[in-house]
């Protein structure tokens, strides 16, 4: 079994909502970047904070994982029916296969497809 402690999560990033300044504060404790954007108006010094070269990044790599998310919901990983945590392990296991096929799937098809154009352009 895996542990998450201290110095083992580099950073955390949430959807907007979900900023509470006590919760930062708590979080911050444990984990040393942690991203909240906040909804609505913001104070100068929450605006400063937005533009840093960090937290954009961050919130980049926020979307690309919602978007992974997603695609493995499409992927059959919507919803869990196994039971315990070495049910939970295979499940996401399968799902993380699944996608993972997909992948190289897409990059054989292309592949495939490139290699067709290149032999009509010779022809």
């Amino acid at each position: 079994m895996h542990r998450h402690g201290a110095g083992q999560i580099a950073s955390l990033t949430f959807d907007k909502g979900f900023t509470r300044t006590d919760d930062r504060a708590l979080l911050q404790l444990y984990v040393p970047t942690v991203v909240m954007p906040k909804r609505g108006k913001k104070t100068a010094a929450e605006t400063q904070g937005d533009r840093e070269q960090t937290f954009v990044d961050l919130r980049k790599e926020h979307s690309a994982v919602k978007s992974d998310i997603n695609c493995l919901e499409h992927h059959g990983l919507n919803r869990c029916l196994d039971v315990g945590l070495p049910g939970y392990q295979r499940y996401v296991g399968f799902g993380v296969l699944s996608y993972n096929l997909h992948v190289i799937g897409r990059e054989l098809l292309a592949h495939e497809r490139t290699r067709a154009e290149v032999g009509r352009r010779a022809a």
